[in-house]
């Protein structure tokens, strides 16, 4: 079975289910459990890259066994990492990336950037506390030039309220509320409720 569009608003938890045979007509190819991995880790070291070892084993619930034996089959390029470590690379994906234009993100509760790490402190700081749940689960996050550096929730009346959890100066605090002023008209009318998680003190204390 597969999951379709939600019933009702593109909020809904409830979605319409189809046979695989829908949308495949033909079924899905089978693939070998070891070259699945080995694909499985290449994509997420290209998404993700460069990352620890730990991380892909976090990430996928592998042993160390499982994740050594994929590795051997990558090749991955090691990678010193800032604040210290050794990073992995796939041997195609070595080009320096060009530095981007100053930018703003107010990204939702799971995103995938803000939980694609185990070792979080080289893009959270010292945040975490404030914006993950007890689960492990972050809320919804404010980022500035690739670092998280607040949280974001609805107020009482649906509007859009940023807490910065350190000073980011006036150029990334325009830029932010820039970025608000734009999903704003998104959520009008709709509640952001993340259902498969708790509240983050955050959350709690910016919709109170």
């Amino acid at each position: 079975m597969v999951r379709g569009r939600p019933r009702g608003s593109w909020t809904s938890h409830q979605y319409r289910w189809s046979p695989l045979t829908r949308w495949c007509p033909d079924g899905l190819a089978e693939l070998d459990t070891r070259k699945a991995e080995t694909e499985l880790a290449g994509r997420r070291l290209c998404a993700f890259g460069p990352g620890r070892a730990d991380d892909l084993r976090w990430w996928t619930g592998w042993t160390k066994t499982q994740v050594k034996r994929v590795l051997a089959e990558l090749r991955p390029v090691e990678a010193d990492l800032e604040g210290g470590g050794t990073g992995l690379l796939l041997p195609d994906d070595l080009e320096p990336t060009p530095a981007p234009a100053p930018w703003a993100a107010l990204l939702p509760a799971l995103d995938s950037t803000p939980m694609g790490w185990h070792a979080r402190d080289w893009y959270l700081g010292e945040h975490a506390p404030r914006l993950f749940d007890r689960a492990g689960n972050i809320g919804p996050s404010v980022w500035w030039n690739g670092r998280i550096v607040g949280g974001w929730a609805q107020d009482k009346a649906g509007e859009i309220v940023c807490r910065y959890l350190e000073d980011v100066g006036r150029d990334a605090e325009a830029a932010v509320r820039a970025e608000a002023e734009r999903l704003a008209p998104l959520l009008t009318g709709v509640r952001l409720a993340a259902r498969t998680r708790g509240r983050t003190w955050l959350e709690e204390e910016l919709t109170a």
